[in-house]
């Protein structure tokens, strides 16, 4: 049966009134301003910023420009920030005592957040764990570094490490901020800036860019994290990541096939590779019967 072509016509106007309504609407919707979806805010850096009970000179205009980047840099990176927020509670608890134990100020924990957001990183300069120790300043600090077994990313063992490391600065500097310079740069390296500029204090010392940002980028995380909410990250207890229960194995001896330990021991190799990073291979040759403590997740 054939349609009458008033019909045909009648189709056509309605479809091209839908086309053209939907152009529109989408041109309305990509022309919107951002700010009608997303508000971004310009943040005001505290004035009472410390590091370890030494006060930031905030009224120095270079000294607050680089607060306020670091500042803007770690809120607004959230995603980043936000995981490293969810570790504290599964590592500080760690590191916290530790600290103590060396007469190390607290503040110094946010360091190890600076050098590798609570993580066992590998920089390109082949520091490695959460406080990016090289090769030699961990074996200088009683560290056991080699193929086999890496005790920098043991968490615990590689704190110690560098609680010593701290203390041979603060001895040199005479002061914590220059400290926690002199980990990042060098004590060398900041030992020969200090002489050749002739100043004893971190915010007068003209250093590299990396160096510039290090401490206020300690600072900031101490800052956000001490108040999460005045920036915009909001966790439930349940949101930030548990300490893990696990039992403790001493061994004294050769472990020759890791697996099979894991299995002896009702766990399995992923899981004691996670627990035990610092085994770097898939047995412990032990060649000089040392007592390790190998942690089993319960």
């Amino acid at each position: 049966m054939n349609i009458p072509n008033r019909f045909f016509s009648i189709l056509t106007v309605l479809l091209l009134s839908g086309l053209f309504i939907n152009s529109v609407t989408n041109s309305q919707f990509l022309h919107k301003n951002t700010a009608e979806t997303y508000i971004i805010k310009g943040l005001k850096v505290p004035q009472n910023l410390n590091f370890a009970g030494e006060k930031a000179p905030l009224h120095l205009p270079d000294i607050h420009e680089r607060f306020d980047k670091e500042l803007h840099i770690i809120t607004y990176w959230q995603s980043n920030t936000l995981l490293q927020l969810k570790r504290v509670n599964k590592y500080f608890p760690i590191i916290e005592p530790i600290l103590k134990q060396y007469g190390v100020p607290d503040d110094f924990k946010y360091l190890a957040v600076a050098e590798s957001g609570l993580q066992n990183v590998v920089s390109p300069s082949d520091a490695r764990g959460f406080w990016q120790l090289l090769k030699g300043t961990a074996q200088e600090n009683g560290l056991e570094v080699n193929d086999n077994v890496d005790e920098r990313y043991d968490v615990e063992k590689s704190t110690h490490a560098a609680c010593k490391y701290l203390l041979k600065s603060k001895e040199k500097f005479g002061n914590w901020t220059l400290t926690a310079a002199a980990y990042n740069a060098g004590n060398n390296g900041i030992g020969k800036r200090v002489k050749e500029q002739q100043v004893s204090n971190y915010y007068d010392l003209l250093v590299v860019d990396e160096t510039a940002r290090y401490i206020p980028r300690i600072i900031i995380f101490k800052e956000i994290f001490t108040n999460p909410t005045k920036y915009g990250f909001e966790l439930e207890q349940e949101d930030y990541y548990q300490p893990t229960q696990f039992k403790t194995v001493e061994v004294a001896t050769e472990i020759p096939d890791l697996i099979q330990f894991a299995k002896d021991n009702q766990s399995n190799y992923k899981l004691l590779r996670i627990y035990n990073p610092w085994l770097r291979e898939n047995s412990l040759k032990n060649t000089t019967n040392k007592i390790y403590s190998l942690k089993i997740p319960i």
